[in-house]
C-alpha cells in the first residue's frame, strides 16, 4: 500500500467543485512535511519550489495550492476518519515490517495548540508506539484531557494480537485490562498504591522475594541506574477478588539510581496478564520508555511540535498526525542517519525524498 494509496482514502470535506484533488494537496503537505516543513504556509513554499518535479507524479491541473487553502483542508478534514485510515495503513506497514511485539501507550501534550485565552488546555493526544518497529500505531485525542478515556478509546482501536501494550501507573485500572484483553492483547501495566487492595496484595506477595536477575546498569547524562526485578505467578482467585481481566502474574522491579554523588532507591510494581521472566520484564518496562525518547522527543526537538500554533478547528490534531507519519516514514528507512539528518538529505536531494514518498507500501 503506498502513501498516496493512503490520502486516497481520506475523505474530502470541501465542496464539489474545489480546484485542487485532495490527494494531491496531502502529498505535498506530506512531502513537505519530510523536508522539515512546519507550516501550511511552508508547504505552500515547498510546492513552489519543488513544483517542476511534483508534476513528475502529480497533476496539479491548477498549480500548487496556496496556503489558505492547505489551512482551511486541515481545518475541515475530519481528524476521526483521518486517523481510521492511518491506522489501517500503519496495520499494513506493520504486517510487512514483522509484528509490533510490545505497544507502549502514552500522552503527549502540543504546548503551541491551544484557543487564545486556554493556555492551561492545549490539545492533548495519546498515541501507541509499537517498540520493535519505533512506528506510531494510532493516534486519540484526549477531550477535556482526560487521557484515560481517550487511551481506552485508542486500544479499542487496535488489533493486539500477539502483542503486549504497557502504560504508566495512570492506565494501570480494571478498565484498562479488560479493553486490552478484549482485543487479543496481553499487558505490564504499572500499579501504585491508588490501586488499594491489589496494591497492598501484590507488595506483600512479593515482600520475602528476591530479584532473580542480574543487576543491569547503564550510565547516561551523569546518571547511574542499576535495575532488577522479580516476578511472581499470583493465587487463581485474585482474577475474581479484584476484578483485573486476565491477572496471571505481578512483579517488581528494584532500582538504584546514582545522580550527581546521591544514591537514590525505588521498587516499582507491575501486573501482567502473562507470567514473564524477570528479564523479560526489564525488557518490556525499558521499552515503554522508547515512547519518549524516541517519539515525543523527536517531535517536539526535531518537528518542532511544541512550538505549533495551529490550533482552529481540526487542524493541530491533523498536523500532528501528519508529523507521526512523516516521523514513521523516516524511522522506516534504511539510511543510517539520525531523523534531523534524513530530514535534511530529503530537502536537498530529490531522489531520497523521491525514495520515502514510495517506501511505505
Amino acid at each position: 500500500m503506498r502513501i498516496s494509496l493512503f490520502f486516497a482514502k481520506v475523505a474530502d470535506p470541501r465542496a464539489p467543485n474545489a480546484r485542487h484533488l485532495l490527494c494531491e494537496l496531502l502529498v505535498i503537505a506530506f512531502a513537505a512535511v519530510l523536508c522539515g516543513a512546519e507550516s501550511c504556509q511552508d508547504m505552500a513554499d515547498f510546492g513552489e519550489a519543488k513544483e517542476e518535479s511534483l508534476r513528475k507524479f502529480l497533476q496539479l491541473p491548477h498549480g500548487i495550492p496556496s496556503h489558505d487553502t492547505f489551512s482551511r483542508v486541515f481545518r475541515l478534514l475530519d481528524p476521526v476518519a483521518f486517523e481510521a485510515a492511518f491506522r489501517k495503513f500503519m496495520a499494513a506497514v506493520s504486517a510487512r515490517l514483522g509484528a509490533a511485539g510490545i505497544i507502549a501507550i502514552d500522552g503527549k501534550s502540543l504546548a503551541g495548540a491551544f484557543e487564545s485565552g486556554a493556555q492551561a488546555t492545549p490539545l492533548h493526544l495519546v498515541t501507541a508506539w509499537g517498540t520493535a518497529n519505533r512506528l506510531v500505531l494510532g493516534q486519540c485525542r484526549a477531550r477535556g484531557r482526560n487521557e484515560v478515556e481517550a487511551a481506552l478509546q485508542l486500544v479499542g482501536m487496535l488489533d493486539l494480537e500477539g502483542t503486549t501494550v504497557t502504560a504508566d501507573a495512570l492506565h494501570g485500572n480494571r478498565k484498562m485490562a479488560k479493553a486490552i484483553r478484549e482485543r487479543g492483547g496481553d499487558y505490564v501495566l504499572a500499579l501504585k498504591g491508588n490501586r488499594g487492595p491489589l496494591y497492598h496484595a501484590a507488595t506483600a506477595l512479593l515482600a520475602r522475594a528476591s530479584p532473580s536477575t542480574k543487576p543491569r546498569t547503564e550510565a547516561a547524562h551523569g546518571r547511574i541506574e542499576t535495575r532488577q526485578a522479580v516476578v511472581r505467578t499470583v493465587p487463581k482467585d485474585w482474577v475474581d477478588q479484584f476484578k483485573f481481566s486476565g491477572l496471571a502474574a505481578v512483579g517488581r522491579i528494584d532500582s538504584v539510581r546514582k545522580v550527581n554523588g546521591k544514591r537514590e532507591k525505588q521498587s516499582r510494581y507491575f501486573v501482567l496478564s502473562r507470567r514473564l521472566s524477570s528479564l523479560k520484564l526489564l525488557d518490556a518496562v525499558r521499552a515503554y520508555w522508547g515512547i519518549e525518547n524516541r517519539q515525543h522527543w523527536i517531535l517536539d526537538v526535531v518537528f518542532h511540535e511544541d512550538r505549533a500554533r495551529s490550533r482552529k478547528d481540526n487542524a493541530a490534531e491533523n498536523l500532528a498526525l501528519l508529523r507521526r507519519l512523516a516521523l514513521n516514514t523516516l524511522q522506516a528507512d534504511s539510511h543510517k542517519a539520525s531523523i534531523r539528518r534524513k530530514i535534511k538529505r530529503a530537502g536537498w536531494i530529490e531522489a531520497y525524498l523521491f525514495k520515502l514518498l514510495g517506501q511505505m507500501r
